[in-house]
């Protein structure tokens, strides 16, 4: 990331809770058909902007990648997948009149095969994500989320696995309390 200083130490992600996560991208099938792959290409950064504007929208951090000279796509993380919907259907937003206009062109013919659109979103429960930045500026779930000494959460990964926010491993004990009986294996005693 131009202008940030690298962090001369071991850290990880400050992320609590879930994260959620969109992948989006475009892959040029015809380079020729500049008039139908341009247009996406330049969407992204112009709905990027429109989100750092208004931060209550929940966009929380976002990487720029490409994957060959034909594909491009977004990383972004989401305060939740609420607020990601949320975005994606607001009629206010720029995404909603992209895909307005997307979707004319593909009923009409003009768009099949000359751009391709993707995305895949998850929802990453606690537990089931770690990180380590070593000697980098904050960087993709850091950025997004903050940054904390790599000790706080464990210096191998079993153990920034395990880590949990004490509201997560109080609704995960108050679960692990409750007895589920199958119906006609009561204890005499129920």
């Amino acid at each position: 990331m131009p202008g940030k200083s690298a962090t001369a130490t071991r850290t990880t992600a400050a992320a609590e809770g879930d994260v959620t996560v969109l992948l989006i991208g475009m892959r040029i099938n015809h380079f020729w058909a500049v008039h139908h792959w341009l247009p996406v290409f330049l969407a992204m950064p112009r709905m990027l902007r429109e989100l750092a504007k208004d931060p209550e929208r929940g966009l929380l951090g976002h990487v720029l990648l490409t994957a060959s000279p034909r594909t491009y796509y977004v990383v972004q993380y989401w305060e939740s997948k609420e607020k990601l919907y949320r975005y994606a259907h607001s009629p206010d937003m720029f995404h909603h009149r992209a895909w307005a206009v997307i979707n004319r062109k593909e009923r009409k013919g003009k768009v099949r095969g000359h751009v391709g659109l993707w995305h895949e979103a998850y929802v990453v429960p606690e537990g089931s994500y770690e990180s380590i930045y070593a000697d980098m500026p904050p960087f993709g779930l850091a950025a997004a989320h903050g940054q904390v000494p790599l000790e706080r959460r464990g210096k191998r990964a079993r153990d920034r696995f395990a880590y949990r926010t004490r509201k997560t491993a109080g609704a995960a004990e108050a679960r692990t309390e409750k007895r589920v009986v199958a119906p006609g294996n009561a204890p005499d005693e129920v």
